[in-house]
């Protein structure tokens, strides 16, 4: 009965001259009322929250503790000079080794660390190895920029983004960690933020085909605050495979937590950092304890993924890490 009413609305619309509201906002309003009134648009199984409201769980707050392979950015291989500009004396697998060795529940395989170009073979051992150390590959992320205007550089990073659609589809990982990009020279942040909705959407149709979700995270850039990446994110045509990656380090604002609690509620996957950094203020520890509650209080269900950037020696000072994050975790 639903889709039958879609359907005769949408007819309708299509005869009327006078309307000045695009079809496709029609479509999606439409869609969204019919669901609000039960409707299922012929299919049988249970609604999810779209991604331009906060997302509706069912159950209490539940975390699962992961780690970025990025906190092993001057040990990992990638395809070009680690920061101390030698080779890479780290793998993938040995990354996974670690996490199995500190008893996580899974592994974020960060896509600068991946053999390029990349065979299916080489996806399929990974996710063959994660499983055999019982680890859930929580995501993977990839360093685009969709501010770019139309043209070959822009093509490129579009099509980063499919590739890496089908990798992650491929090897199991459920979230993509994307970024919107910064605004370039002379280009209008409202122009900057237009192509980026653009290049949200176009992506977003690629992956709902395959099943991954993309998180877009507050990194800089026209996502310096929460207001500017709740607007892209209220602005991405609506899907349950879109939301947003909760980076606890990444504002640099008057008071980031504030940001974070502002945040949390879209939250798809969630990075956690151990500093912040207040405006004018400096690098502080980060208040686990208040991001673990941030996220509790959206009733956040899924991976927090450690993502260590300091210069300390990651083997050494990550686990203790770990350990706080547990402590807290336990007290909720």
């Amino acid at each position: 009965m639903a889709s039958t009413l879609l359907d005769s609305t949408s007819a309708a619309f299509n005869k009327s001259p006078r309307t000045a509201v695009s079809r496709r906002l029609f479509l999606q309003n439409t869609t969204l009322a019919v669901l609000a009134a039960g409707g299922t648009l012929g299919w049988a199984g249970p609604t999810t929250a779209l991604a331009a409201e906060p997302i509706q769980r069912t159950g209490q707050a539940f975390f699962k503790l992961s780690l970025a392979a990025y906190s092993f950015r001057n040990q990992l291989s990638r395809g070009w000079p680690t920061p101390s500009g030698k080779p890479g004396t780290m793998t993938l697998f040995d990354f996974m080794d670690f996490c199995a060795e500190q008893n996580l529940d899974g592994t974020e395989l960060t896509s600068y660390y991946f053999p390029n170009p990349l065979a299916s073979n080489q996806l399929l051992k990974i996710k063959e190895y994660a499983f055999r150390l019982g680890l859930g590959i929580s995501g993977t992320a990839i360093g685009n920029n969709f501010c770019l205007a139309p043209g070959t550089a822009r093509d490129a990073q579009l099509h980063l983004c499919r590739q890496w659609i089908d990798y992650a589809a491929e090897m199991g990982a459920p979230v993509i960690r994307i970024f919107a990009g910064t605004a370039g020279k002379n280009q209008l942040s409202t122009e900057a933020m237009d192509l980026c909705v653009q290049g949200i959407e176009e992506s977003l149709r690629y992956a709902e085909k395959k099943g991954v979700l993309l998180a877009l995270e507050n990194h800089g850039g026209i996502t310096s605050t929460s207001e500017q990446l709740l607007e892209l994110v209220k602005r991405v045509q609506p899907s349950p495979w879109f939301g947003v990656n909760f980076d606890s380090g990444n504002f640099h604002t008057e008071d980031p937590y504030a940001d974070l609690e502002k945040i949390a509620p879209y939250a798809v996957n969630a990075q956690i950092k151990v500093s912040v950094s207040p405006h004018g203020k400096g690098k502080q520890p980060a208040d686990y304890k208040r991001i673990i509650k941030i996220l509790q209080q959206a009733g956040y269900r899924g991976y927090l993924a450690l993502e260590y950037e300091e210069q300390e020696d990651p083997r050494k000072t990550i686990p203790e890490h770990l350990d706080r994050l547990r402590k807290l975790i336990a007290e909720m």
